[in-house]
């Protein structure tokens, strides 16, 4: 098999990755395990290509797996602005990297994890 199964069930993995990718979108920066980082790092540059192409398909893609999340909010005078994190990915992310041809996350290790010494790594947007 080509993707490391995390202990859990296709559903819990599923479910794991789509919230660790939706944060690290949002925050663009997330502490968390070497084996998960590695996961999410494919699911993550999956979902910036997609945002690369912007077009509605693309878009109705990145909205099946990302989850419904405020990214941010903002006030605009008298009214407030609320960011998805789709909108983010779309408007923010994306463009940032339109003359990059992947490689748009890093990782940088961290000291091990107290209670089972697992590896801990940042992984964060270049």
């Amino acid at each position: 098999m080509s993707y490391r199964k995390l202990g859990r069930t296709s559903s819990q993995r599923k479910a794991l990755l789509r919230d660790l990718t939706t944060d690290l979108i949002i925050n663009e920066r997330i502490t968390t395990t070497e084996a998960r980082a590695k996961e999410i790092r494919s699911t993550t540059e999956k979902m910036i290509t997609l945002g690369k192409r912007n077009d509605l398909h693309a878009r109705r893609q990145a909205a099946a797996f990302l989850r419904n999340e405020i990214a941010d909010v903002k006030e605009d005078g008298d009214k407030v602005v609320v960011q998805s994190a789709l909108q983010k990915l779309f408007s923010d992310v994306a463009p940032r990297y339109a003359e990059r041809n992947g490689g748009y996350t890093r990782t940088l290790k961290t000291a091990p994890r107290r209670g089972d010494a697992a590896q801990m790594v940042i992984i964060e947007l270049v």
